[in-house]
C-alpha cells in the first residue's frame, strides 16, 4: 500500500476522530433516510461510517470513494455487507445511472467545480430522486483545519441554494443545522487552532449537547448552524 501524503494522512485523522461522534452521525442519518429510496449511491464514503447505519434502512446502496487508498479501506470492511456495493467515483464525470438518490457528506467543500459535480450527481438520479447534501457553513469558519483537510470553500443557504440551481435541480428543502456546533467549531480551529480530532471535548459535546441541541432544532431551526442541510430534485 502506498505512504499516504500529508493532506491524505490528516483527511484519515479528522475522519477517524469524528467516527466517535455517534450521536452527531445518528442525527444526520437521520435527516436524509426519508430522501433515499430504495437504491441511493453515496458521494464520498470515506471510512464507510454513514453508509453502514443507512444500509441497514434500505434493500440496496452503493458506497463510493475517490480517494484510492481509502477505497481499498472502504471495501475491505463493506466486504461483508450484501446490500453494499463499493466502487470508486470522482466528480465531475459524464456518467448516467438510475439511483433513486444521490448523497453526499462533507465532500462538496473539497470540489473546485461544485457545480459541475452536481450535474454529475443529478446525471446519477433518475428523474424526481433527490440529491441530498450536508456542507460546512459561512466563510469566516474557514480555518487552517478547513484548508488543511481541502476545503475550498463554505457555505450559506443562499450560495447552497445557488450552486444548485445552476446545476440545474429544484431545491426542496436547505436549512442549516447545528448552531452550536459552529460556535465550538470557531473556538476550536479559529482560536485554539485544534484539528476536530479524536479526544474528550468531541466525546464530552457528543454525549451532553448534541442531543440538546437536536431535540431544540427539531422544534426551531436555527439561522446558523455548522452545516447547511441541502435535498434537491431532479427535474421529471
Amino acid at each position: 500500500m502506498a505512504e499516504l501524503t500529508g493532506d491524505q494522512q490528516v483527511q484519515s485523522e479528522v475522519l477517524e476522530g469524528l467516527a466517535t461522534a455517534v450521536n452527531h452521525r445518528r442525527w444526520f442519518v437521520e435527516l436524509a433516510l426519508p430522501y433515499l429510496g430504495d437504491n441511493p449511491i453515496e458521494i464520498g464514503s470515506g471510512l464507510g461510517d454513514y453508509a453502514l447505519e443507512w444500509a441497514a434502512h434500505l434493500p440496496r446502496f452503493t458506497a463510493t470513494e475517490a480517494d484510492p487508498e481509502r477505497l481499498i479501506s472502504l471495501k475491505e470492511r463493506l466486504s461483508v455487507e450484501p446490500k453494499i456495493e463499493v466502487r470508486e467515483m470522482l466528480l465531475p464525470h459524464g456518467e448516467q445511472g438510475n439511483y433513486s438518490a444521490a448523497v453526499s457528506y462533507n465532500v462538496l467543500e473539497h470540489i473546485e467545480d461544485h457545480v459541475g459535480a452536481l450535474r454529475s450527481m443529478r446525471e446519477l438520479v433518475r428523474p424526481g430522486g433527490a440529491i441530498v447534501l450536508i456542507v460546512p457553513a459561512f466563510q469566516f469558519a474557514m480555518s487552517q483545519a478547513d484548508i488543511a483537510t481541502g476545503h475550498v470553500r463554505r457555505y450559506t443557504r443562499k450560495t447552497m441554494r445557488d450552486a444548485l440551481e445552476a446545476a440545474g435541480l429544484r431545491v426542496e428543502k436547505l436549512h442549516y443545522a447545528n448552531a452550536l456546533g459552529l460556535l465550538g467549531y470557531y473556538m476550536a480551529t479559529s482560536v485554539f487552532k485544534l484539528m476536530p480530532k479524536e479526544g474528550p471535548m468531541v466525546k464530552l459535546y457528543d454525549t451532553l449537547v448534541l442531543p440538546a441541541t437536536k431535540a431544540a432544532e427539531q422544534v426551531v431551526r436555527p439561522p446558523f448552524g455548522q452545516s447547511v442541510f441541502a435535498v434537491a430534485r431532479v427535474p421529471e
